[in-house]
């Protein structure tokens, strides 16, 4: 896999997850054809059944008794398709996406301050910044390419400042001149205390403000609080507000940590508000950018992905807007009010209300808020019909009807990226087997349920060449999304085009918006919006009184459908895992490497410890990668309330409460075997490595016979075994063969299992001649556990490195030894290991 060096998102960069893309593709876990209860069966019948039973319902509870709920990883031609036929045709807008998960806070709070849905800079400004603010945002590890991007500005430019706010110490830090780790949920008193100090500074730009409302009420609110409720001391916050204010070409860059709080929109304001009273917005180096957490949320919410949204950023609650949109699809329905939220969705399958529910794209069993009961509630739905590209998600498994969807490899058409990019994606590879595209399979149902010409569709460069002259109705009302200009591509054109950033219109391209006002509310003015601070919805207290922040590792995606496939990406974090600070862990008596039981007022999970301090004391963060398939106690979001911003719907997914406790295990084990393995132990995490399987286990009690349990858990009821034990010890390991090769291995001990797991995997597969040990031999380096994914480089590898005086910074590790010479996103931990070597060698 190789970037484009010649587009302009990454110009070439690729991440450690675009880099494995290739070990993604293989079919051993694809759906290939229909099925139906189980049964494959052909798409005729599927279909004919899909559409009897949605049309069923509608005639029976009408169309509210149905819905669709989606994701940020469809193009945004099955978008598009998606939402014509609910909206236009069922007449309902009871469809919804994971993207409101991720960003249906930034999408309402663009919306009270500029009338629309808009991204006003790119992602050059970030390089043309001289201070990038970073807002609960991990660059490093959740938009890599763009964190290289910036890292390069910062090394072409040392005079760059970049600000880092989280509660908690990521690998972007590494890059941050200041590092603000606020309270969970703050940040509107951290942005509110700054636009006191803009005031104060006689940084606001009076003539700006003729293109703004609002700014008295504003700073009024803004200046009753004094940032006390931040955490952070008062000279952290003079530094930030001074250098900020001090500083014209500024860039906040804000994802998740803003996004999913139940104050989320008041936080995208909160940001808003200080660019709009300093009119550092639109031009060079400067503004707000919001980065999304999908490759495609931002064509989902061009395409009216959201349930309170019409496509082209028309709204749903204006009937002129609806006329419009139903005059131009010819639609018989349009509904006259925004329909079910992701989490009110849910509700509503959970209570009945919901009789036939279609998921596309999407794992919500495992990555909505309160997931086990999410998880029942679609267990219980009259009928339910999941698109996807496997059936071993713990969503598919609960359908009545799969339809296999193609993948990434396989899809063509759109996406459009966090800067209003639009970009072609084109087919490497075949549909296999039976799989469709999701426009084809949604449109095909269309057809069947009455609408032949609405959903006339052969190739998706008529969708996009209808969403095109949508969109010029959507300028005639004075919006934003306007890509006329691209009508009537054709075929030819459409799978010609370059990567593009809207509006397109037919005058020409727009690079920026609102530099000289032209806000697209009613009066052409921009509303500052006066915000206050409000605490996360949960409290901690004496039964639950740790704080848990949420999100995403380096090398994993979502729910790992894909990416756990490719045996790199499982090699760096191999498991669902806890980060606890020391002093916490103390007091509890967490030991490194033990289990933690964590529990909240909606679910229970097991978690490995990991003892640190890049969280702090009362703060723990857990990643949400895990699902019943590959870590059944490790689906973090069964922890998470399902409580939402008023506004945006979004769930807070950053300030769960919990309790902690040792798990207490009887015996820790670790195995490695050529198949799948069969684990129902009290804890056991499962990833695909090289060659094979291995899994973390863990049991409350232990087997009396630990070659019989062996042997069920391989499913090797006659392989030849060599064992070693020592049940007073607490230990056991024991090596398959067949053919004289090691199939399968298993170590045990009372504590967790210490040993070179890479050295224990890569011995699959070769000849077993003397007893397994787990650990090489003196003759035989051990790379140790993985660090950089892409370059396949061991921890042990770029620490003898640095040991043998070859390397004494992160750029002469990657002359050694590559890690750190693709993505970039290991850079981090690479300078974590100079920086203690060189500490240690202080010390001697």
């Amino acid at each position: 896999m190789r970037g484009d060096p010649d587009h302009p998102a990454n110009y070439g960069r690729l991440c450690s997850k675009g880099v494995a893309l290739g070990e993604t593709m293989s079919l051993n876990d694809r759906l290939l054809a229909p099925r139906v209860n189980g049964a494959e069966t052909g798409w005729d019948d599927a279909l004919d059944l899909v559409a009897d039973r949605f049309s069923s319902a509608i005639a029976q509870h009408g169309p509210d008794a149905v819905a669709f709920y989606v994701s940020g990883q469809l193009l945004t031609e099955d978008y598009y398709v998606a939402n014509k036929l609910m909206k236009g045709f069922i007449g309902s807008a009871n469809i919804d996406t994971n993207s409101r998960l991720c960003m249906a806070s930034t999408v309402a709070g663009h919306k009270r301050a500029f009338g629309t849905d808009t991204v006003p800079g790119t992602y050059e400004d970030i390089e043309l910044a001289d201070l990038v603010v970073l807002v609960g945002s991990n660059l490093a590890w959740c938009h890599p390419v763009l964190y290289q991007r910036l890292a390069q500005a910062k090394v072409d430019r040392p005079e760059m400042r970049v600000v880092v706010i989280d509660p908690r110490r990521t690998a972007t830090c590494d890059l941050a001149d200041l590092h603000l780790a606020l309270e969970s949920g703050s940040d509107v008193a951290l942005f509110n205390r700054l636009l006191t100090a803009i005031h104060e500074g006689g940084a606001v730009d009076a003539d700006y403000l003729r293109h703004v409302d609002g700014f008295d009420a504003t700073l009024r609110a803004a200046a009753s609080e004094d940032g006390t409720a931040t955490n952070l001391a008062e000279r952290d916050i003079r530094f930030f507000c001074d250098l900020w204010v001090r500083t014209e070409k500024v860039v906040t860059v804000f994802s998740q940590g803003v996004n999913q709080s139940t104050s989320g929109t008041d936080k995208v304001n909160a940001i808003l508000n200080c660019h709009l009273a300093t009119g550092r917005i639109g031009r060079p180096g400067m503004g707000p950018l919001s980065v999304t957490g999908q490759p495609n949320a931002m064509g989902g919410r061009e395409v009216g992905g959201l349930a309170n949204a019409l496509a082209c950023h028309m709204d749903l609650a204006e009937p002129a807007h609806r006329d419009a949109v139903q005059a131009l699809w010819n639609a018989p329905a349009m509904p006259h009010q925004a329909g079910l939220k992701a989490v009110d969705l849910f509700d509503r399958v959970a209570d009945g209300t919901i009789k036939a529910l279609w998921i596309i794209c999407t794992n919500p069993a495992v990555s909505m808020p309160e997931a086990d009961r999410v998880r029942d509630a679609i267990r219980g739905c009259d009928f339910v019909v999941v698109s996807d590209v496997t059936e071993r998600t713990d969503t598919a498994q609960l359908a009545h009807v799969l339809l296999p969807a193609t993948g990434w490899a396989e899809k063509d058409g759109t996406v459009t990226n966090s800067d209003r990019t639009i970009s072609r994606q084109r087919a490497l590879l075949p549909a296999p087997g039976r799989a469709r595209h999701d426009w084809d399979i949604l449109a095909d149902v269309g057809r069947r349920m009455g609408w032949p010409e609405a959903f006339n569709y052969s190739h998706p460069s008529q969708i996009f060449d209808e969403h095109a002259a949508l969109s010029s109705v959507a300028a005639g009302f004075g919006l934003d999304f306007d890509i006329s200009g691209l009508r009537a591509l054709g075929q030819e054109g459409y799978d010609a085009f370059p990567p593009t950033r809207w509006p397109v219109t037919l005058a020409g391209t727009i690079e920026r918006f609102y530099a000289d006002g032209g806000f697209h509310t009613p009066n052409g003015r921009a509303r500052m919006v006066p915000v206050m601070a409000r605490a996360p919805v949960a409290r901690t207290g004496p039964r639950f009184p740790f704080r848990l922040n949420t999100g995403r590792i380096r090398d994993q995606w979502h729910t790992m459908t894909r990416t756990a496939k490719a045996p790199r990406l499982n090699q760096h974090l191999g498991e669902p895992f806890l980060q606890v600070h020391p002093d916490d862990a103390a007091t509890l008596g967490i030991e490194p490497a033990t289990l933690v039981e964590v529990t909240s007022p909606t679910g229970r999970c097991v978690l490995r410890a990991s003892i640190t301090d890049r969280v702090t004391r009362g703060q723990v963060f857990a990643p949400i990668h895990w699902t019943a398939q590959t870590a059944p106690t490790g689906r973090v979001d069964a922890l998470v309330a399902s409580a939402v911003d008023p506004l945006s719907g979004q769930p807070e997914s950053k300030a769960a409460v919990v309790a902690l406790a040792p798990f207490a295990a009887d015996w820790f084990g670790f195995a490695v075997s050529t198949t799948a393995l069969k684990a129902d132990c009290a804890y056991w995490a499962r990833s695909k490595g090289t060659g094979g399987w291995r899994a973390e286990l863990a049991g409350t009690t232990t087997p009396g016979d630990w070659e019989a349990e062996a042997r069920r858990l391989f499913d090797l009821p006659d392989a030849a075994c060599q064992s070693i034990s020592d049940p007073s010890g607490g230990i056991a390991r024991l090596a398959f063969s067949q053919d004289g090769l090691l199939v399968a291995a298993l170590f045990v001990s009372r504590a967790p299992v210490a040993l070179s797991r890479d050295h224990l995997a890569a011995q699959l597969g070769q000849l077993l001649d003397a007893p397994l040990a787990g650990r090489p031999g003196a003759d035989r380096p051990d790379p140790g556990p993985a660090l950089c994914a892409c370059m396949n480089v061991g921890r042990n590898t770029i620490l003898a490195a640095i040991g043998s005086g070859e390397a004494a910074t992160v750029a002469e590790v990657g002359a050694c030894t590559t890690a750190g010479t693709n993505c970039g996103s290991c850079r981090p931990e690479i300078a974590a290991l100079l920086e203690r070597h060189q500490m240690l060698t202080a010390a001697e």
